[in-house]
């Protein structure tokens, strides 16, 4: 089981490449997020970002909105940068990390709080559109054996081990506040290494399975938590934040059909529907079908 979700895993990443044109900075494909013209819609660079994205551009496509696609672009420090100069013009983000991005000392931790601090925080010419219940968050997951080797039920029971494990998570990890920063300064936590592979993506969870690391930033939505048995770790002093999934939108292209058909997809949408998804993205489903499928069950296009 373990090889063949990691192989499904990789195929899936792949296909998503594929989409985008392996190799391509999809920034560089001309066109851009100007106030005339198609949305262009971007996303980051791991499967669920690219499928949210999909939905959207789907949904909008179905109700006569003009769109063109950016994905696959990377990080936040690459995408946050792309909408502000106009190259896309929508994305789908998560709350919480967004925030953090924007200023790494908040203390807001539920939904309400995080939503109503990233309003009043985002850069001038973004705007936040209706945030879904929809959540995924990152979570600090071990194995099993590590679990019951450790006596490991939250990030705090890490600290007396964790100069014995390796962390792995996605290569911004090492500076963020919501990374291995955040870990020591809020847990205390230093590992004995910290390995860059991707974001929550097959290399991460090929390299926990395999031994290679022994603690992973895994998304809590990721199919493989339970697939897996993988133990995810209390996040008892709040690190991670409320992650309810959220479009952020250039204010140009923020008209009134947009925020509606928006809203209608963000209202929709629920964490167990993402579980499914990523699911069947693992399994090697077109993510147009997977998306078209959902938005359909929902009655949000014909």
């Amino acid at each position: 089981m373990k090889k063949f979700l990691t192989a499904a895993l990789v195929g899936a990443t792949v296909v998503a490449l594929s989409a985008c044109g392996i190799g391509k900075d999809p920034l560089a494909a001309g066109g851009g997020g100007s106030s005339e013209g198609a949305i262009v819609i971007g996303s980051a660079d791991f499967p669920e970002s690219q499928l949210i994205a999909t939905i959207y551009a789907e949904a909008l496509k179905a109700n006569g909105i003009d769109v063109s696609e950016k994905f696959n672009i990377g990080s936040r420090e690459l995408y946050i940068p792309a909408l502000r100069d106009g190259s896309i013009d929508l994305i789908p983000e998560y709350s919480g990390a967004l925030l953090q991005y924007l200023d790494s000392k908040t203390s807001a931790t539920a939904s309400d709080e995080v939503t109503a601090e990233l309003e009043a925080k985002l850069p001038a010419g973004l705007v936040a559109l209706e945030s879904s219940p929809a959540e995924d968050k990152d979570v600090l997951a071990v194995k099993q054996e590590t679990a019951d080797k450790y006596s490991l039920e939250t990030v705090e029971d890490l600290v007396e081990h964790a100069d014995e494990l390796t962390l792995g998570g996605p290569p911004e990890w090492k500076t963020r506040e919501n990374g291995v920063a955040g870990l020591k300064n809020r847990y205390g936590l230093t590992f004995r290494e910290f390995l860059a592979l991707d974001a929550g993506g097959p290399l991460t969870l090929n390299a926990l399975l395999s031994g290679q690391i022994q603690v992973a930033d895994i998304f809590s939505t990721d199919p493989s938590m339970r697939s897996e048995n993988l133990v995810a770790l209390e996040d008892t002093k709040h690190l991670f934040l409320a992650e309810n999934i959220t479009p952020v939108i250039n204010e140009l292209k923020a008209r009134e059909d947009v925020r509606q058909v928006l809203a209608g997809v963000s209202a929709a949408l629920t964490t167990e529907d993402l579980i499914e998804m990523n699911q069947r993205v693992a399994d090697l489903d077109d993510m147009t079908d997977i998306a078209q499928e959902w938005l359909q069950e929902n009655s949000l296009i014909p």
